[in-house]
Formats: C-alpha cells, sequence, structure tokens
C-alpha cells in the first residue's frame, strides 16, 4: 500500500557520521533528507556512524521532512548490519545503492518481511551503473506490485559518469539519454524519480540552470550536497502558476456531477481522462503540503 504523497523537490544527503550537520536537519526546509551510511561515511566509522543514526531516531522520533538511510551494499562488508540498523530506526524509506537488477530489490524486501518490518519501510532504489540503466524497466515494474515497497528511483550522476567514463560536461548532453531512459522507466513503474547531485555548490547559478532542466526533463527532485541549494530546488520542481491553474481546472470538471464514474471529459477543447486527474492532484499536493510546512 502506497503512503500519503509528499513532495521530493529537495533531497538532502547528510553523513551518518556528522553531527553537527544532523543537528541542523530540523531546521532546514529540505523536501526530504537521506541519512548516508554508504559513499560519505569512511571505512572505519562505519560503526559509529550506526550508532549515531540509532541515537538521532531515538531523539527525534517525527520529522517534517521525509527520512530515508542509505545503506551499504548487502552482499559487501557492512550491508547486513547497515540494513539491521535502519530497520530498527523506522525511516520512511531505506535507499539501496548500484541496484541492477530486481532481485537486488526482492532480496531486501524479503528480509524485511521475514523480520515483520514495518509496511511503511518504503524502498528507493540508486540507479548508477550501466547494467542498472539497462535493466531500469524490470526493476521499475516492482513498483507496480500491490506487494511491493519500491517507490523511488535516485540517479546516481556521478557513478554513472565515473563507469562509462562520460564527462560531466555543461548541459549534461552526454548523459541525458540515458537520464531521460531512467526517467521513462521510472513513470511506467509509477515511481518518483529524483535527479542526481551538482558537485560546485558554490556555484549558484550553474546548479539552478541543472535545477529547471532536470524539472523539464520529468524529474520530481533533486538530490543535494549543502543546505544552500534547498531553496533553489524547492523553486525550480514547484509547479508554477500554469500548471496549478490547469491542474485545478481538471480537478474541479471532474467533481461535477455529470462527470462522476467517466474515464474521460472534454475540457478546454482537449481530452482529458483519469490519468491527468491523478498528475492534477499530485501537482495540488505539492503546493498544499509546502503551505502545511511553511
Amino acid at each position: 500500500m502506497r503512503k500519503t504523497f509528499r513532495p521530493r523537490r529537495s533531497v538532502l544527503y547528510v553523513p551518518a557520521s556528522n553531527a553537527k550537520a544532523l543537528a541542523k536537519i530540523a531546521s532546514l526546509d529540505t523536501d526530504a533528507v537521506i541519512f548516508d551510511l554508504e559513499d560519505a561515511v569512511a571505512p572505519d566509522a562505519k560503526d559509529e556512524a550506526r550508532e549515531a543514526l540509532r541515537d538521532y531516531f531515538r531523539a527525534n522520533p517525527a520529522s517534517k521532512a521525509e527520512r530515508i538511510i542509505r545503506i551499504n551494499a548487502l552482499a559487501g562488508e557492512w550491508g547486513a548490519e547497515d540494513l539491521l540498523a535502519a530497520r530498527a530506526c523506522k525511516p520512511d524509506a531505506i535507499l539501496l545503492p548500484k541496484v541492477e537488477t530486481p532481485q537486488d530489490i526482492v532480496s531486501v524486501t524479503e528480509i524485511l518481511e521475514e523480520t515483520d518490518a514495518s509496511e511503511n519501510i518504503r524502498l528507493w532504489a540508486m540507479i548508477e551503473t550501466p547494467r542498472g540503466i539497462l535493466n531500469a524497466d524490470e526493476i521499475a515494474e516492482l513498483g507496480l506490485r500491490s506487494t511491493g515497497r519500491l517507490d523511488c528511483f535516485v540517479v546516481g550522476t556521478n557513478d554513472i559518469a565515473k563507469e562509462t567514463g562520460t564527462g560531466l560536461s555543461e548541459g549534461r548532453s552526454y548523459l541525458i539519454p540515458w537520464l531521460m531512459q531512467i526517467i521513462l522507466c521510472a513513470k511506467a513503474g509509477r515511481l518518483d524519480v529524483i535527479d542526481g547531485v551538482y558537485n560546485n555548490f558554490a556555484d549558484t547559478a550553474g546548479f539552478a540552470t541543472e535545477c529547471t532542466q532536470g524539472s523539464k526533463m520529468g524529474f520530481d527532485g533533486k538530490t543535494l550536497i549543502h543546505p544552500s541549494q534547498i531553496d533553489a530546488a524547492n523553486r525550480a520542481f514547484q509547479p508554477d502558476e500554469a500548471m496549478l491553474a490547469e491542474a485545478e481546472s481538471i480537478v474541479a470538471a471532474f467533481a461535477l456531477p455529470e462527470n462522476a464514474g467517466k474515464g474521460a471529459i472534454a475540457l478546454n477543447g482537449k481530452m482529458v481522462e483519469r490519468l491527468h486527474l491523478a498528475n492534477a492532484e499530485k501537482t495540488l499536493a505539492k503546493v498544499q503540503i509546502k503551505g502545511d510546512k511553511a
């Protein structure tokens, strides 16, 4: 069963081992936080990071931001302990790195089911390898299963560039075909999909440009490496006035008694289906939730 919609315009990575960063989270207007046990934590600090995360969640049982824990690969040295720690924290989701096949998701789902983990703990998948991109469609199909936990793809642009030898040029022209493929697969699986990070957080203009690009491509939000990037991401992935007006008209039209039960209606010279209604409701929910957080 899917959770109530939550916006994912801004998704901030926070190292689980960084006490100062953890302490600042409550004051930030980010939609979601990824507590990182993987790349951002040095090998000799993994145990300490898990304990810090447990302490943080015990001290902060609720949060205005969606909370996700990124673990190390389950087959690796730290993955099993990370998963146990993440399950105990009861986050909104667990983010799995370098997902390459549906079985990578299924294996974790089975562990969570076998240990009676709450169905509210969802799974997010990092798509960041050539094999992951090639299998993105099969992986995304898990999002259509009523018994599945998969909710979201997160794109790892740095890893994709590294593993393919592709340059992260201005405009990401060489990456765009693969990014669009990931987005298409995610949407087919009714998943959200979050854009990769922008490495130079001091380049505010470049970051804003990439956010605008990502929004137009169909990403639902962007992963961030610094709190200074939150406001720009929230603005870029927020619906504009024209989108809001159209969404309101679609919702109002389907609410009319004469349209009850109809799968498609005519509106302003266009044929509008119930899938458009679902998208319109999602658009309006972004604004409503933003207002609730303000």
